[in-house]
């Protein structure tokens, strides 16, 4: 990712339906970024980064070479099933993509909506970490989720960073396709591990709205 030392006169603009995710210039990678929550994904055409931290959660990269079209997600739980919607009674964005069976169709739709091609994606995997001892299998339980949607909808995995006990740092470019992921080792304080928990837990009791930024 090289380093732009003039940062451009206008940000590029989002595909529709993707204008309200956080987007900010990045000085120290010399690119716009778009910043994504647990329950969002992005996809753009653009030479921008899209950035996240994970913990237990899991964030996959889908790439067309061809096309030139990415996208990235972050998704906290496997599975997305009826008595969850029922329990949210929210927007689909807003809800169903906090789940890894819909957050994984919605991006993969939208590359495809703008022209990228299912069978060429590069598939990248990151996350799945266990930052919490109490928590011992939802990192794991993401894993082999992703393994098994990979494998059933045979898409293309290229790399991947699971697992270990460290959350993670990820930017993902999309002009190229890479993906810089730096796990955080030290952590000076819990805040981290208290917002995955509270995370959780209000997943659970339907009480999170899609403002809450975890990291």
């Amino acid at each position: 990712m090289a380093v732009t030392s003039i940062k451009p006169a206008h940000m590029p603009e989002a595909l529709p339906g993707f204008e309200d995710i956080n987007r900010y210039w990045d000085t120290s990678h010399g690119h716009y970024s778009a910043k994504i929550l647990p329950g969002q994904y992005y996809v753009s055409q653009n030479d921008e980064l899209i950035a996240t931290v994970l913990g237990s959660c899991i964030s996959v990269c889908a790439y067309d070479r061809v096309a030139g079209i990415g996208g990235m997600n972050h998704f906290m739980l496997p599975l997305y099933t009826d008595s969850h919607k029922a329990a949210w009674g929210q927007t689909v964005i807003s809800a169903e993509t906090r789940y890894g069976n819909f957050a994984m169709e919605h991006m993969i739709n939208d590359i495809i909506k703008h022209g990228g091609v299912k069978s060429r994606l590069e598939i990248k995997v990151i996350g799945g970490g266990r930052v919490m001892e109490k928590m011992t299998d939802v990192g794991l339980r993401n894993i082999s989720f992703i393994y098994d949607y990979i494998a059933n909808e045979r898409l293309k995995l290229v790399s991947e960073d699971v697992g270990d006990k460290y959350p993670r740092k990820v930017l993902f470019h999309v002009k190229t396709g890479k993906v810089k992921v730096r796990k955080l080792r030290k952590v000076n304080n819990s805040t981290l591990l208290q917002r995955d928990e509270e995370y959780i837990s209000k997943l659970n009791s339907s009480e999170l709205d899609g403002s809450v930024d975890l990291f």
